[in-house]
């Protein structure tokens, strides 16, 4: 999915292809849930014999700067692209254009066509990106509730470490949340944490000085490589976690290492237990699962503001189930003695696979239930209610 460095590939195509270029052309989706806030024809209105004077990205959000208000502004969610045709762009897993694709794609969102005859295409095959036209995409959400950009505005190493110990969050979770530092995604934060040997669940206010310094210096390598090769996944360096994270468990290893997996910030998570140690009293089960009292905890929601429809899951790892489906079951089937009540809300969605996030829904005790059932009144077999006649009675002279 995209995250920082696939976004930052993909400003700088923009800013290499199309910048000093008018807008000759402009064909908007009728399609309200991704062009947001505003009509098509409004849309073409407004951007139609424009000049391009730069492109800008904060996070995961990028924004073209026209010679007068207001700008397109995309906010990529879980498979928006753009697509020069005739240029080179990054493409990642889950954008699903191919070259040999109709052009522009029927998942074409924006068409735009420039005065030199360049086409640009900015897609969505899942719908949960956002197109917006704004006047000052900064001084409005989500770019506006984004904290410091991970490449071009890294704090300090004095700074970094400061917030840090100030924050009792797994360091995975903080790192998701795009308030504290934005453009980190499931897979950068993985690596980064293998890079620096920090285990995903220890508390941020617990690292020491050391770790604090490996994380900043992990964070500036792994985001300025991948950018280095155009985010182009297959050139990121074998020795990095990343191609492993979508192995099943037992197969995965990097350096000859396994890898495990766990939840960790309501994310599938990936991390070597032999060289990234927890410190401190938190109980984790190396075997993929979280602990049962991890498991009954709400997900936090930070790593992207667009949320999840269909019972899929969020940037975040948020799920939510379809129904009669407990959330972070992963589909699988209702009890028969219990339905889960859970509505569907529109929530941003990440895809399913080896990524697929959820919590695990610890499993009852059937006699816990019978007595949970029987407290509340509901009838019982004959041989319970023989077998409880003291308790059947006092039931009974009660009502």
């Amino acid at each position: 999915m995209p995250e920082l460095p696939e976004v930052e590939a993909a400003r700088r195509a923009v800013e290499y292809n199309c910048v000093g270029k008018r807008i000759t052309k402009c064909v908007v989706a009728d399609d309200s849930k991704v062009i947001h806030g505003v009509s098509p024809s409004d849309f073409q209105a407004s951007v139609l014999g424009k000049l391009i004077v730069a492109a800008h990205r904060k996070g995961k959000n990028m924004w073209l700067q026209l010679d007068s208000p207001p700008f397109p502004s995309f906010q990529f969610g879980m498979a928006g692209a753009i697509y020069i045709k005739g240029a080179a762009v990054t493409n990642y897993k889950r954008s699903a254009v191919k070259d040999e694709d109709e052009w522009p794609s029927k998942y074409s969102k924006i068409f735009i066509e420039l005065d030199d005859g360049l086409e640009l295409s900015f897609t969505d095959k899942r719908r949960f990106a956002k197109v917006r036209l704004l006047k000052d995409p900064t001084s409005v959400p989500p770019i506006s509730e984004l904290g410091p950009d991970a490449l071009f505005e890294p704090m300090t190493l004095e700074k970094f470490t400061e917030s840090l110990h100030k924050k009792k969050t797994e360091i995975k979770a903080l790192l998701l949340d795009q308030s504290f530092i934005s453009g980190i995604g499931n897979w950068v934060a993985d690596e980064v944490l293998y890079q620096a040997r920090i285990h995903p669940r220890q508390v941020a206010s617990s690292l020491s000085n050391e770790s604090c310094s490996n994380l900043s210096k992990c964070i500036k390598e792994v985001i300025e490589k991948a950018i280095e090769v155009g985010a182009e996944s297959s050139q990121y360096p074998t020795n990095w976690i990343f191609h492993s994270r979508e192995k099943k468990p037992g197969k995965a290893f990097v350096d000859g290492k396994k890898i495990d997996f766990i939840t960790a910030g309501g994310r599938t998570t990936a991390y070597v237990p032999e060289l990234q140690k927890l410190s401190g009293s938190l109980d984790v089960k190396e075997t993929g699962k979280p602990n049962k009292r991890q498991a009954s905890k709400k997900v936090r929601v930070d790593d992207d503001t667009e949320k999840p429809t269909n019972g899929e899951v969020d940037d975040l790892g948020s799920v939510k189930s379809k129904k009669g489906t407990k959330a972070g079951a992963k589909g699988r089937k209702p009890s028969k003695k219990k339905k889960s009540g859970g509505s569907d809300e529109d929530k941003d969605s990440s895809d399913v696979g080896t990524d697929y996030d959820s919590d695990q829904v610890e499993k009852k005790n059937p006699g816990n239930v019978a007595s949970r059932k029987q407290a509340g009144g509901e009838k019982q077999s004959n041989r319970r209610v023989q077998s409880n006649q003291t308790s059947w009675s006092a039931k009974r002279k009660a009502k």
